[in-house]
C-alpha cells in the first residue's frame, strides 16, 4: 500500500505534478510593519552575538541586553532560546531549499529522482556541517526538529522523489529513515568523535539512497 503524503507546509499540485515552495524554519505570523522591524534588528542582533560568542552560548538575555530591550521583548517575538535559534536558521535554510527546489541539477529538477536523492544527502551533509554551530544549538531540542515546516518540507521531497524511483510501499516512513541518517547531531558525533570524514559520510548516503531505491 502506498503511504499518504506527509503534512507539508507548502505544496500545491499544478500541471499533475506537486510542488514545493520555499518555506521558513520556523514562519512567524504577519507582524505589524513596526514589529517586524523590532524582530528583524533581534535577529541581527542575535546573528552577531552568534558569530562572535558562538550559538551555543546564545541566551535570550544576552540578546536583550545587546539591543537595549527588555528581556520580555525578545521572548514575546520568539517563543523561547530554541524558537529564536530556529529563526536565525531561516536565511540559510531557504538557500539550502532554493538549491533542492530550483536549482541545476541534478539536485534540483530536470535530473532522474535517484540522482537527485543522492545530491541531496550530500548538499544537506555540507550545508549543515559549515553551519554546524547554529544547527547544533537549534536541535538540542529534539522534539522541535520534526515538527518544523523545514523539516516537513525535507520530507514531502524526499518522499516524492522515492515515489517516483519505486512506487509502492511506506515512502514516508524510508523518508523519515534516510532524513536520520543527516541528523546534525549524528553527523556531528561521527565526524568529531568517530573521525569520519564528510566524504565517506556522503559514500554511505549514496550507498543507502541506493539500497532503498532497489527494484525487486
Amino acid at each position: 500500500m502506498t503511504s499518504p503524503l506527509p503534512p507539508s507546509a507548502a505544496h500545491e499540485a499544478k500541471a499533475g505534478r506537486l510542488e514545493l515552495t520555499l518555506t521558513p524554519v520556523d514562519e512567524p505570523p504577519q507582524l505589524r510593519a513596526d514589529a517586524a522591524r523590532n524582530r528583524s534588528r533581534l535577529l541581527e542582533v542575535a546573528a552577531r552575538l552568534a558569530a562572535e560568542r558562538g550559538a551555543a552560548n546564545l541566551t535570550m538575555e544576552a540578546v536583550a541586553l545587546a539591543a537595549g530591550v527588555g528581556k520580555g521583548t525578545v521572548f514575546r517575538r520568539f517563543g523561547d532560546r530554541t524558537g529564536l535559534l530556529m529563526a536565525l536558521l531561516d536565511h540559510c535554510e531557504q538557500q539550502l531549499q532554493a538549491a533542492f527546489l530550483t536549482g541545476p541539477p541534478p539536485l534540483g529538477p530536470d535530473a532522474p529522482a535517484v540522482e537527485r536523492l543522492r545530491s541531496f544527502g550530500g548538499a544537506v551533509i555540507h550545508h549543515e556541517h559549515l553551519h554546524r554551530g547554529l544547527y547544533l544549538a537549534a536541535h538540542a531540542e529534539a522534539g522541535r526538529r520534526h515538527t518544523s515546516p523545514a523539516y516537513r518540507l525535507r520530507l514531502t521531497h524526499v518522499t516524492l522523489l522515492l515515489r517516483q524511483t519505486r512506487p509502492g510501499g511506506d515512502t514516508e516512513l524510508t523518508a523519515h529513515t534516510l532524513l536520520a541518517y543527516l541528523d546534525p547531531t549524528l553527523v556531528h558525533h561521527l565526524v568529531t568523535q568517530r573521525g569520519m570524514s564528510l566524504d565517506r559520510l556522503e559514500a554511505g548516503w549514496n550507498d543507502l539512497v541506493d539500497r532503498c531505491t532497489a527494484q525487486g
